[in-house]
């Protein structure tokens, strides 16, 4: 005889089975998160804690690392530094230039698809060998740069060379690699903000520089405090690739392009201080998460549709 099963039964049986389901389609992942990323955390927060060198077994060691950090290592805070000038240099000029150009790429005119792919080409092109025709660029004698300053009558610096203009050449090879990861963003804002405000203040007289500033922007702000959260958090921890290549893997002169992810990378690969490395890496961490909190907890200009 078959079991008759009640309503409140069969709709947990058929919740249950879906559940399950699902489970097992998220499976590859949560095991990619725990193998790849919880699991290296947890490990790097461990031995931060700890004299480890690879090749012998980790010694505890309390918080020596971290006081090493802030009291003896003076590339430290030449790496924090040069960081906080690459982020603060190259997350609002791109954010800036992002806007302009999505509201450029938002008009309705023939072949703009073209020009939308034109824009984003930059974003998908391998970091060494952007950096490589970027050093190319930047090159004294023959790079496109120079020259173009010199047939205007104006000597170019040394890029690459002069300890001053060294992070300002990194900080352009960002934002123009970063305009197209931008503008994709922004152009989405863009066609989500609904045309009857532009409609109702054309009615009311407005120009388009005020119909920018009064609806453009305000609604674009969701939008900006996204690209401003996730480029800072981005920026602390990229152009690795950049800064080793356009400087051959020495910093640049007098360590005008050492970021912190270039000290993290030679504390752990070059002198094996692996130690050492998980506790400069756990203070980025640290910084990052502070970081984002103060936006977060100062994020009142931003306005929300409803």
């Amino acid at each position: 005889m078959t079991k008759a099963y009640s309503t409140r039964e069969r709709i947990a049986k058929v919740w249950y089975k879906y559940r399950l389901d699902g489970f097992i389609f998220i499976l590859p992942w949560i095991i990619g998160i725990l193998a790849f990323q919880l699991g290296p955390m947890i490990s790097s927060f461990i031995l931060a804690f700890t004299r480890y060198d690879i090749i012998t077994p980790a010694k505890f060691i309390g918080i020596e690392n971290f006081k090493k950090i802030f009291s003896s290592d003076p590339l430290f805070y030449k790496s924090l530094w040069n960081t906080v000038y690459f982020v603060i240099g190259s997350v609002p000029i791109s954010i800036i230039i992002g806007i302009l150009v999505a509201v450029l790429l938002n008009q309705r005119i023939r072949g703009i698809t073209i020009y939308r792919v034109l824009y984003y080409l930059p974003s998908v092109t391998a970091g060494v060998a952007v950096a490589i025709v970027w050093r190319s660029v930047y090159d004294v004698r023959y790079g496109l740069i120079n020259n173009l300053l010199s047939k205007l009558g104006i000597q170019g610096p040394s890029w690459l060379g002069d300890p001053s203009w060294v992070m300002p050449s990194l900080i352009i090879m960002a934002v123009w690699g970063l305009i197209g990861q931008r503008y994709v963003i922004f152009l989405a804002g863009l066609q989500g903000i609904p045309e009857e405000l532009y409609e109702a203040a054309e009615i009311d007289g407005a120009s388009s520089w005020n119909k920018f500033v009064s609806i453009t922007l305000p609604m674009l702000t969701p939008t900006i405090f996204f690209s401003l959260i996730t480029g800072i958090i981005s920026a602390f921890q990229s152009m690795f690739t950049a800064a080793y290549i356009l400087t051959d893997g020495g910093g640049g002169p007098l360590n005008s392009a050492y970021i912190y992810v270039f000290h993290i990378y030679r504390n752990a690969y070059q002198y094996y201080h692996m130690g050492y490395a998980c506790a400069l890496a756990w203070i980025l961490f640290l910084i990052v998460f502070i970081l984002t909190f103060i936006q977060v907890k100062f994020s009142g200009w931003v306005h929300y549709g409803g």
